[in-house]
């Protein structure tokens, strides 16, 4: 290694772009045969596996947070990124060093040029990212990984790991329904692939028909489920409190209806790491759950008016941001801020905020070939209320969403759609 010429970041950047172009390929052959010529680092670690279709993320960061706290080193791989790709592999809470990840990147590729060199398919950009965060988590001697599903379960790269301590479901619904299946049991078989013999599951509040084939699979792989929900809710914009087992008034920061939900499945996961040898007081778990951060999801920027981040991005999503809604704010409109990408049921997203809304502002999620022009929403949303304005700017958005709100006596600001455009609207509102 001290002979190779390590990649500059301009380096790094132009590779993971040239792959990038490839595309999305399903199937564990490339990342198994990546992962072989590197060393078999998954090999050496442990694991929280976690799939769903809303929620998966939070439900991350409550179990690495809390783990974090109780003192273990915890590495975490989620995806899509909010502000740079590097966020995506994190230690602690950290994300990997520019340092670090050009360095192990290098590693990463030459053996993806050997792959490609001894004709087998290059490896693509999900599967480089995952083979680089179990090298990093693997170098770093992690004592555990919290890792998320990228897309549906059975054929997503990360389910090369061998059986997890814990694998845990989020909320089930239908979205990728081109890639993973048109209907819930569809989708829910795909997700379902990453049970394994030996592993303890816990899933948050699904469908009938998904619980069937969640049951259905712990039973051929010879493990019990567990499905878990809130008890004693008490909802709040600032703190919100719940119980879960014997465990009473436990207190998240995060705000949204269903972060009570996610909250819950994790500190069942987290109980089930303890049945496993880790040491989770009852302090470190209810200073982790308070503490976690999680953007994008329901996120407050501002209260003069009420100024909200959050990335719902399909259907389910958004009818749980319009119940949170319902419960905070419900003697008042909102504008929303909206930008989608093509592949998306926008129209069902509008048909469901639109109920909310005195006005609706789209835009276009920049830097994204997916992104879908604002005139083209705007059209759309035409077909569910009159008051629709496309912006040529995020910054153009915010400040009519500002002169809207202002006029129909400072309602709430809700930027939603696409998590990949959020972060530029913080920047926009913070300026």
């Amino acid at each position: 290694m001290s002979e190779e010429k390590i990649l500059t970041e301009k380096e790094a950047t132009l590779f993971m772009d040239e792959i990038s172009e490839a595309g999305m390929v399903f199937g564990l052959d490339s990342i198994r045969e990546l992962l072989r010529r590197l060393g078999e680092p998954e090999k050496s670690l442990k694991f929280v596996h976690i799939a769903g279709t809303n929620g998966k993320g939070s439900v991350l960061a409550y179990i690495s947070t809390v783990l974090k706290t109780a003192g273990y080193k915890t590495g975490r791989f989620f995806s899509p990124h909010i502000a740079i790709p590097r966020e995506k592999i994190q230690i602690n809470g950290q994300p990997i060093s520019k340092k670090d990840f050009c360095r192990i990147l290098t590693v990463v590729k030459r053996a993806s040029d050997e792959m490609a060199a001894d004709g087998l398919a290059r490896p693509t950009v999900f599967e480089t990212e995952t083979a680089l965060a179990l090298l990093y988590f693997c170098e770093k001697k992690c004592d555990i990984v919290v890792l998320e599903c990228g897309l549906g379960g059975r054929d997503d790269s990360t389910n090369v790991i061998h059986t997890p301590l814990v694998t845990v479901f989020a909320h089930i619904d239908l979205d990728h329904k081109k890639i993973l299946g048109d209907t819930m049991e569809k989708i829910a078989d795909c997700k379902s692939g990453i049970i394994k013999e030996g592993t303890s599951v816990v899933s948050g509040i699904q469908h009938d028909e998904v619980k069937r084939v969640l049951y259905d699979r712990c039973r051929e792989k010879g493990v019990d489920i567990f499905f878990v929900s809130p008890e004693n809710v008490r909802y709040s914009i600032k703190k919100q409190r719940f119980d879960v087992g014997n465990h009473k008034k436990l207190i998240i920061s995060l705000a949204g209806i269903n972060q009570l939900e996610n909250a819950a499945t994790a500190v069942k996961a987290l109980d089930m790491l303890s049945e496993k040898g880790f040491k989770i007081s009852d302090g470190a778990l209810r200073t982790g759950l308070e503490s976690t951060e999680w953007f994008g999801r329901f996120t407050i920027l501002g209260n003069k008016p009420y100024v909200i981040a959050d990335g719902a991005h399909n259907p389910d999503a958004a009818i749980r941001l319009r119940e949170s809604l319902d419960v905070y704010f419900p003697d008042k409109k909102v504008v929303f801020i909206l930008g989608v990408l093509k592949d998306k049921e926008y129209d069902k997203i509008l048909r469901i905020l639109s109920e909310r809304a005195v006005s609706i502002i789209t835009v276009t999620p920049p830097e994204n070939e997916r992104a879908l022009p604002s005139y083209e929403l705007a059209k759309e949303a035409c077909n569910y209320i009159d008051n629709v304005t496309a912006a040529d700017s995020i910054e153009e958005a915010f400040e009519t969403a500002g002169f809207l709100s202002e006029m129909n006596g400072k309602c709430p600001i809700v930027a939603t759609g696409s998590l990949s455009w959020l972060w530029r609207f913080k920047t926009a509102y913070e300026k």
